[in-house]
């Protein structure tokens, strides 16, 4: 699971945030009072969460926000006025917080974030030699019958698998079932 950094500008607060955070399973949980001191925390883990107030002693919410690196997301923890007055779009929990809200938060961010890094480091399953086969020939029908280049039958099937729900290799041994039945 990924790094929380607690950045409120009184370290009695985010010490008490840090807690509620650690008595509920989370592992990794900073508090300090800075966002220069939040941001040199960050920089030494690959992803996570920041929770924040809107003013620290250094920097703003917003500027802290636009230096978090990009495998980084923030809540922004403030007043119902403060939260109102930054705008929607923003992820936030007004004060006073409560524990069940805070977790399940931080939770599900944390979560998200983890989903998305699996994504972008999955690299994609090696066909077999028969599967390739498979496209290859659905590839030729296309280009021969629909006289298409070999990028746009390629695209032509990708378009295809994606727009029914189904594998390259699935559409494939469509379009060769139904270009071979008409002959």
């Amino acid at each position: 699971m990924g790094v929380i950094v607690v950045v409120l500008p009184k370290l009695e607060n985010a010490k008490k945030v840090k807690k509620i955070l650690l008595e509920h399973g989370f592992q990794t949980v900073f508090a300090c009072s800075s966002a220069s001191s939040a941001l040199q925390m960050v920089g030494e883990y690959s992803y996570g969460l920041v929770i924040s107030g809107y003013r620290m002693p250094d920097m703003y919410y917003l500027d802290l926000v636009d230096c978090l690196p990009r495998d980084f997301e923030s809540i922004l923890l403030g007043s119902e006025e403060t939260v109102a007055q930054v705008g929607a779009g923003i992820l936030s929990l007004t004060m006073p917080i409560k524990a069940y809200d805070l977790v399940n938060t931080a939770d599900m961010v944390l979560r998200q974030l983890e989903r998305r890094i699996k994504k972008k480091t999955r690299t994609p399953k090696k066909r077999s030699e028969k599967e390739q086969n498979y496209i290859r020939n659905a590839k030729f029908l296309l280009m021969e019958r629909n006289y298409l280049t070999e990028e746009e039958a390629h695209k032509y099937l990708q378009k295809c698998s994606m727009d029914n729900g189904t594998n390259m290799v699935e559409t494939a041994q469509m379009i060769l079932t139904l270009l071979f039945d008409e002959t």
